[in-house]
């Protein structure tokens, strides 16, 4: 089964939410604060993406279970901390500027590949292939067809960055 949010287990007993778990449970409030989040480097956990990075290849179920941990503390499936994207955007960098001085590429080239692998074959496309993705698994692949169940776009975009380091570094 996909994992999925249950906005049941916070409401009251008449069925409603109450107005701060309302406001924690939107797409808006979550994209807010992790982009709010992607320009304080100061308050990033490196050395927890560092470890994620490293149990994608020697363990990946414990990734797994890390994501299943926080959606029991959280109450939500994505990461909520930007700095394994920072991570992995370095890496990128990393590999480009590699690629640049094998291929013998000029100063600019390289550049400029470095803002095509970054902003459109990582990000960009990870935006689309994750939105299409979400939509598949909302509409088709969640096991019980209710408006209380949902997979969230972050963790869509979370199994994406998680798919795309190892092949970066094979």
């Amino acid at each position: 089964m996909l994992p999925s949010t249950s906005l049941s287990s916070s409401m009251h007993g008449n069925g409603v939410l109450n107005s701060r778990d309302a406001a924690r449970h939107t797409a808006g409030a979550k994209r807010y604060k992790y982009l709010r989040r992607l320009f304080r480097f100061r308050q990033m956990d490196f050395e927890f993406a560092a470890w994620q990075m490293l149990y994608l290849f020697t363990s990946p179920q414990r990734v797994y279970r890390n994501f299943h941990y926080r959606k029991q503390t959280k109450d939500q499936w994505a990461r909520d901390d930007p700095a394994f994207l920072v991570l992995l955007s370095i890496w990128l960098c990393v590999s480009t500027i590699g690629f640049g001085f094998v291929l013998d590429m000029g100063f600019f080239e390289t550049i400029k590949l470095l803002l095509w692998v970054v902003f459109i074959d990582c990000v960009g496309v990870g935006l689309l292939i994750s939105t299409l993705m979400w939509f598949v698994s909302n509409k088709y692949l969640v096991k019980r067809q209710s408006r209380d169940y949902d997979v969230e776009w972050g963790y869509a975009f979370d199994v994406h960055l998680n798919a795309f380091y190892p092949l970066l570094v094979i």
